[in-house]
């Protein structure tokens, strides 16, 4: 039963700090491509306005793929594409309702689930991000947003890394403990069985000498 328990301390540990090497490398990403996270093709980003409702909401956190050939996305896809709203360049997320290529150019009239008209902007082949998946983790986004402010980092990734760390040196140094601790043991082992034999031979000798 201990050693169960050490091997399931152990695999939640490793799981631990593979979780906070994915999230750690997704904040880096982010950092160094205009606040776009991205891990293996995969980009995680979190919704900002309830504009997709139902089929997703703010806070929620939804998993897209880089796209990378335009010209397959169709009608009814849901994508993520930089867009001006109210004079500022954002990362929007919609669904198509249109395609219009001409051959050279291609760009995509979108439109909000929850909206009642499309948007006023296409989006065009050079602002495409990526192509929602069809998954989404209900206020997921909340999470992320809290991991990628200092506070987070520290508490969710630093603390358990360095846990991580300081029960990876205690298994290090008990099981150097324990080993010395089984030589010393062989090592009582034999000293007493050579102290056994050297009485033995005593009590020989010395009935012989008696004798």
């Amino acid at each position: 039963m201990r050693k169960i328990l050490k091997i399931l301390v152990s695999v939640l540990a490793w799981l631990v700090l593979f979780l906070s090497f994915i999230i750690t490398m997704l904040i880096f990403s982010s950092n160094k491509n205009n606040g776009i996270s991205s891990f293996l093709g995969f980009v995680p980003m979190k919704v900002e306005s309830d504009s997709m409702s139902p089929t997703f909401a703010k806070g929620d956190l939804i998993i897209c793929k880089t796209v990378e050939d335009v010209r397959q996305l169709q009608k009814d896809d849901v994508i993520s594409y930089w867009t001006i709203i109210n004079g500022r360049r954002v990362l929007n997320t919609h669904r198509i309702l249109s395609v219009e290529d001409d051959g050279v150019n291609i760009s995509f009239m979108t439109r909000g689930d929850a909206n009642s008209k499309e948007d006023d902007l296409p989006a065009y082949q050079s602002d495409i991000v990526a192509k929602w998946t069809g998954k989404n983790i209900k206020k997921g986004g909340v999470v992320m947003g809290f991991l990628q402010t200092k506070k987070g980092f520290f508490v969710c990734i630093l603390i358990p890394m360095a846990l991580f760390f300081l029960f990876e040196l205690y298994k290090f140094i008990f099981t150097i403990i324990e080993v010395r601790r089984e030589k010393d043991v062989e090592l009582d082992e034999a000293e007493i069985k050579k102290r056994a034999i050297e009485e033995y031979l005593a009590e020989q000798k010395e009935k012989d000498n008696k004798q």
